[in-house]
């Protein structure tokens, strides 16, 4: 059998973390098993499903690199074959119309509340042999009276239901729509998917859609239900955890490689390995290894994956992704080319960044002047001795051959063990001046790369406003 997946999202909003999830899992089992990954849009909300909604799915899934097989299956352009489907189950007689009204089904459950039972269609019309022609109806499915029903899932293991408990669900509306059950296993059957793999949300359908697929004599796919993620205090994922649509990730600079890592694992685990590439996903994913609990989301460990990533991340992929973090805080074209290269830059950055935001902040200072000073940095470097270190240092680096690292290391020293004093003396205060900041990358590598010119004019500039 040759496995077909599916990722089967709702354009009604963003790509949330659990559906990316999803997306992720029936991807890289897909994968693992060398079958074929589809999507299908299910955009039978009319109102609420938009063409926006459904690019920024697409550019969430493409930008994690969940690439699908196959042309997406939009679910709205299907709805003559899942009427099809319901007028076969009419005619084989494993369906049936229903003319209850509005008011009649509220009377049989008040009724049926009032005896301390379930709400519940209790089937008035399921026997029902005139049709009248002035009345609307919706077609419900025959459903067992008997036994149960039982889903082999193929991560919370049996689950069974007892059939008394599922009503005669409807397959038509009224308004002559098909709904969700009915289009879900229809779309599934003729997509030729092999395993569901959904969020265990989706639980409470699934034998209803088993009793479909039976009703049809149609071969009942594998079922994986996913349990859902928690956020950090254990409640459902909500904003007040932060992000939650994988758009807001990509747009706070996480690599995509990064959220690939941590929604694999979220539930799922391979040994006591935490850092995977999207390679070893494909060739290690599997469903057994799925835990039955809910996971928790980790800001903490996150952010731990992200630094990773970033540190083994191509250097100059990594420039070309920058670019446009560098733009938002100042830095254009024209900077960028005032400074130097770019990708040199990276080798000394990503070691210090989570993400792009962080890695275009340390950049920054390579391409323009601090704007201001760290007010706490200046108080504790800018005082004293450094004044005259920081004469010395102008002084001599305008006069020295060779402007790069080793060079302008040697100098420091120098100058430092001349004075007495300990390195951090005068890199401090030079580090300052010219990022506007205590934290940098080693200072001997800065000067080299911010150049000769623009070094000694920022900190004489920086030492003329400190000092007056």
């Amino acid at each position: 059998m040759s496995v077909r997946t599916r990722f089967a999202p709702s354009p009604t909003g963003m790509l949330h973390i659990g559906g990316a999830r999803t997306a992720l899992f029936s991807y890289l089992f897909a994968r693992r098993h060398g079958g074929k990954f589809l999507l299908r849009i299910e955009d039978t909300d009319r109102e609420r499903s938009t063409p926006e909604a459904i690019r920024v799915i697409l550019e969430g899934l493409a930008w994690l690199g969940l690439s699908w097989d196959e042309e997406p299956v939009y679910q709205s352009r299907r709805a003559a074959r899942h009427l099809e489907i319901a007028e076969r189950l009419l005619a084989e007689g494993k369906a049936y119309r229903c003319y209850c009204t509005k008011e009649e089904l509220e009377a049989m459950r008040e009724e049926q509340r009032r005896r301390g039972e379930k709400p519940r269609y209790n089937g008035r019309c399921r026997h029902r042999e005139d049709h009248p022609e002035d009345r609307p109806f919706v077609i419900r499915f025959k459903a067992p009276l008997a036994g149960e029903t039982v889903v082999n899932d193929l991560v919370l293991g049996r689950v069974s239901f007892a059939n008394a408990e599922l009503d005669d669900l409807i397959l038509v509306r009224s308004d002559g729509t098909p709904t969700y059950n009915l289009a879900v296993v229809v779309d599934d059957h003729d997509m030729g998917i092999t395993h569901v793999i959904r969020g265990a949300d989706h639980l409470s359908n699934t034998p209803r859609q088993i009793q479909i697929y039976e009703a049809l004599g149609w071969q009942v796919p594998a079922f994986a239900h996913i349990p859902l993620i928690l956020g950090p205090d254990g409640a459902k994922m909500s904003k007040r955890h932060g992000a939650t649509a994988i758009t807001e990730y990509r747009e706070q600079g996480y690599l995509p490689e990064a959220i690939v890592n941590f929604l694999a694992r979220l539930g799922w685990s391979h040994g006591d390995q935490e850092t995977f590439t999207m390679e070893e996903l494909e060739q290690l994913f599997d469903l057994g290894s799925v835990g039955k609990a809910n996971a928790r989301f980790d800001p903490k460990k996150l952010d731990w994956l992200a630094g990773w990533h970033m540190r083994r991340a191509d250097d100059a992929r990594l420039a070309e992704l920058v670019k446009p973090f560098l733009a938002r805080i100042g830095v254009d074209e024209a900077a960028l080319a005032r400074g130097p290269e770019l990708v040199a830059l990276m080798p000394l950055l990503k070691e210090r960044a989570k993400t792009l935001v962080e890695l275009a902040e340390l950049a920054k200072p390579f391409y323009r002047a601090p704007e201001d000073y760290d007010e706490k940095a200046v108080k504790k470097h800018l005082r004293g001795a450094a004044w005259e270190l920081l004469a010395r240092f102008v002084q001599e680096a305008e006069a020295l051959k060779d402007w790069n690292a080793e060079a302008l290391h040697a100098l420091i020293r120098r100058i430092c063990e001349e004075a007495g004093a300990g390195m951090g003396k005068l890199a401090q205060p030079i580090r300052i001046l010219l990022t506007g900041r205590a934290v940098s990358p080693p200072i001997d590598a800065t000067l080299a790369l911010i150049g000769r010119e623009e070094s000694l004019r920022r900190l004489r500039a920086g030492m003329r406003r400190l000092q007056s």
